[in-house]
């Protein structure tokens, strides 16, 4: 999977982890999709253990994926930073 799917994936993943959870973080745009990118890294990861398959390329799969890791990956940040 090439780097411009990767940025797409990430977009849509981190667009609508963040509409899933809305709340004030800092970043915009380009954090949006950092956490996306990193989300699906996530989501693939998480999913190839439990034998759902990885992020294997633009598809509604990977998509879904790449949007529960966004999720987690958003959550996790919220809760250690309401902490410290």
């Amino acid at each position: 999977m090439g780097i411009l799917s990767w940025i797409v994936i990430g977009l849509i993943a981190g667009v609508i982890a963040k509409f899933l959870m809305p709340g004030k973080d800092p970043g915009g745009f380009i954090i949006t999709i950092l956490i996306g990118i990193a989300g699906g890294v996530i989501g693939g990861f998480i999913g190839s253990l439990l034998g759902f398959g990885g992020v294997t390329g633009l598809n509604f799969k990977s998509i879904l994926l790449a949007i529960a890791g966004s999720f987690l990956l958003l959550l996790i940040f919220r809760l250690f930073r309401k902490k410290g």
